[in-house]
């Protein structure tokens, strides 16, 4: 009899040890997540944004840290941040992708004569610089691009489809002055221009 009293489970406290881990799970997914999209935004000098998105991040983290501290004993709770936070860096990252903010440097170095590529990439209207350069084995062409991030898949596509073999490094780009950038979106993203400043 006494064995079954200290057996015996009292009601299982559904908020305490399912609903609170599952919050804070999805609260530290879109901390983290926010985290990862303000680095972003303050690489790419976009303070109004960046400054907006660091408060609604810090927010969600301090009621998630809060919840953990006036739970010290439920180790669900553990578990649900440090799951939110790897989950987050996931998602995060999936985010950056699929919105591709900024602009990226591409050169592309190929043996072959370029004329037929750079034609090509005028008409799908891309602004490529193109110069004469010798390398270890010989004659080369250097073109060079600025495109936006989102471009990137389409333009190494077509760069590939007219020489396999090119040479090809990208870098990012913080800020341009000028330059050509016909291509145009209605994306959300594509209009934080204004909040750059």
């Amino acid at each position: 009899m006494l064995l079954f009293e200290v057996l015996q489970v009292g009601p299982f406290d559904w908020m305490t040890w399912v609903i609170l881990p599952i919050l804070i799970f999805f609260a530290r997914i879109i901390d983290v997540t926010l985290g990862t999209l303000r680095i972003i935004f303050v690489s790419r000098s976009m303070k109004r944004l960046a400054v907006l998105v660091g408060f609604f991040e810090s927010l969600i983290w301090l009621i998630a840290i809060s919840q953990i501290v006036q739970n010290l004993s439920n180790v669900a709770t553990y578990l649900a941040f440090a799951a939110g936070f790897a989950a987050g860096n996931f998602v995060g990252i999936y985010l950056e992708g699929k919105i591709a903010v900024g602009l990226l440097c591409v050169r592309a170095i190929t043996r072959d004569d370029a004329t037929k590529l750079m034609d090509y990439l005028k008409t799908s209207n891309y602004g490529v610089t193109i110069f004469s350069a010798r390398g270890v084995q010989g004659r080369v062409r250097l073109l060079y691009l600025v495109i936006k991030r989102r471009e990137l898949n389409q333009l190494l596509d077509i760069i590939r489809a007219h020489d396999p073999k090119a040479f090809i490094t990208i870098e990012d780009v913080r800020a341009v002055n000028e330059g050509y950038f016909p291509h145009t979106s209605s994306s959300l993203f594509s209009r934080m221009t204004s909040l750059r400043k």
